[in-house]
């Protein structure tokens, strides 16, 4: 069993909170626009860190993160990338990824808006855990906590960090 934390759209934001949760962590997975490069160092501190970049990351986090990263964690599949889209909406080129690599779980980030979803006809959990960071136009700050157990995801869980008026 692993205990994954996900995040995204943190933009250059990491508060206390967000640290409690961290440390309950096995991995900490951040599916883009990162940000300030501090927050990865710090991240990487505490836990394994699994990143992608995203559209508003530095050169050097472009040059230091893929653009999409394709993992396994115990016998689960994993495809990250920031910008994705979601069951039945997939940003160009993304399907056609997912159908030659086949995750079991497809992450992304970019649009701010959590979403848990399984698409049917690929048979692929989609998470976007929302954005954990100050910046975009949320009401609340989400990041998403979940178990692999062997080939399955357990005890998925939101987390709301803050609401914002």
């Amino acid at each position: 069993m692993v205990k994954i934390l996900l995040l995204s759209d943190t933009h250059s934001y990491l508060d206390e909170r967000m640290l409690i949760y961290i440390n309950q962590a096995d991995e900490v997975w951040h599916a883009g626009d990162i940000g300030a490069a501090d927050v990865i160092e710090t991240i990487k501190k505490l836990k394994p860190l699994r990143a992608v970049y995203g559209n508003i990351d530095s050169r050097a986090l472009y040059n230091e993160l893929p653009k999409v990263a394709y993992f396994k964690v115990e016998n689960y599949w994993v495809l990250m990338t920031h910008i994705g889209g979601y069951p039945n909406r997939y940003a160009p080129g993304i399907k056609q990824l997912l159908i030659q690599n086949k995750p079991n779980l497809f992450i992304s980030g970019h649009s701010h808006i959590l979403r848990v979803m399984f698409d049917k006809n690929l048979k692929i959990l989609h998470i976007n855990p929302g954005a954990a960071g100050k910046e975009g136009f949320q009401a609340v700050r989400t990041m998403v906590r979940f178990e692999i157990h062997e080939s399955e995801v357990k005890n998925l869980e939101v987390i709301e960090l803050e609401k914002r008026v």
